[in-house]
């Protein structure tokens, strides 16, 4: 290999670069928008339920009852029905996500020792919301169930007490989850699609047999290629981790040296698939379509980014472990959260390595044969 003959194609390609300065603006701002939006819009944070009563016993007992569901951060009083009917309108219109039916006489059966049923009806049309909306209102049931036998029985009721401790996540944030499996789900798109169209256009621009002439290899004029968006997609690696730990304050706990390491490594992989299907297609419009639908997809719904691995059908989630995705986020997760080295994510960096260099290969190959 002949590093004057890589660094010739890399000159060429970075004076193209620089000179369509709105796609080079593009490639470095979409990622960044893409954070943005994905950091503050995608939350699995359920808080501030939004919450009808319709207290049918309007006693001190229910006041407190009540209270306590407005006093939690986990819902948020919105209406105060004066019929059953209006309480099922309001959740109809989507003015409430759920509703709660105190009977009559709930105090007295309280007082008198006897179980009172309380109603709870909740909208299921998002059932991970609702299901832990109703999580919450049997925790907050329970909790006011033990303090009111306390009260009755004169003393405190602790058979049981938990001494919790949350580890990586203390403070259960879903953004501390969300934003190191956003980066990789856009490293994995903008990678592709930096490099899905550079020798497309070769072809396209009727150059291609201007550098079949010259004595350049194969290996060499990929990597030409390869070098300018490399540079383009670490510089969106780097914006994206300073943005994610200043803006979102997502905690860097591991070594930024390892990170941005493994990140480079994710790159090439990224990148070698791009020029791939650029060879495969020698035409953008289609070499560009390809890169989307096989990094986009893939990288959002088989990494375990939005969906769990473990949750998945069998074969899905057997088809998950050819997603470079799936690996980077975990490598993301554990550096971000855990703090952990290679001695942790020494796996995933084997597979990022061996992808890399086999599609590497494949490109390599098939842009020979394609020249032969």
């Amino acid at each position: 290999m002949n590093v004057r003959r890589v660094r010739a194609i890399a000159e060429k390609e970075m004076i193209h670069i620089l000179r369509d300065t709105r796609s080079l603006i593009m490639a470095i701002a979409i990622p960044l928008l893409l954070l943005f939006l994905f950091g503050y819009a995608l939350t699995l944070d359920v808080d501030n339920v939004p919450l009808a009563v319709l207290d049918m016993d309007r006693t001190q007992m229910s006041y407190r009852f009540i209270d306590r569901f407005e006093k939690s951060r986990y819902f948020s009083l919105r209406f105060v029905a004066g019929n059953y009917r209006e309480l099922q309108a309001s959740i109809d219109r989507g003015q409430c996500l759920m509703g709660l039916v105190i009977p009559q006489n709930f105090s007295g059966r309280l007082r008198s020792g006897r179980t009172v049923s309380v109603q709870a009806i909740v909208d299921g049309s998002n059932s991970n919301t609702a299901s832990i909306a109703l999580g919450y209102a049997k925790a907050i049931a329970a909790i006011f169930s033990e303090e009111h036998l306390a009260e009755a029985l004169g003393k405190t009721l602790r058979p049981v007490d938990p001494q919790i401790r949350i580890w990586f996540n203390t403070e259960l944030k879903s953004k501390n989850y969300i934003i190191p499996g956003i980066i990789a789900v856009i490293m994995m798109v903008i990678a592709s699609l930096l490099t899905s169209l550079t020798i497309a256009r070769e072809w396209e621009n009727g150059t291609m047999e201007q550098l079949i002439s010259t004595p350049i290899k194969t290996q060499e004029l990929i990597l030409g290629k390869m070098i300018p968006y490399f540079l383009i997609g670490f510089l969106d690696v780097l914006l994206s981790v300073v943005m994610g730990t200043q803006l979102f304050q997502v905690p860097l706990k591991g070594n930024p040296l390892i990170l941005f390491a493994l990140s480079s490594l994710f790159l090439v992989g990224g990148l070698s698939l791009g020029l791939l299907y650029s060879i495969l297609a020698k035409n953008q419009l289609l070499a560009y379509q390809l890169a989307m639908l096989t990094s986009f997809l893939p990288a959002f719904l088989l990494s375990g980014f939005a969906f769990p691995i473990s949750g998945m059908p069998k074969a899905i989630s057997l088809l998950t472990h050819i997603v470079p995705a799936r690996y980077f986020i975990s490598i993301l997760k554990g550096i971000f959260l855990k703090g952990v080295g290679l001695e942790i994510v020494w796996v995933e960096t084997v597979f990022l390595a061996v992808f890399g260099a086999a599609v590497f290969v494949i490109a390599n190959a098939r842009l020979r044969k394609k020249l032969a």
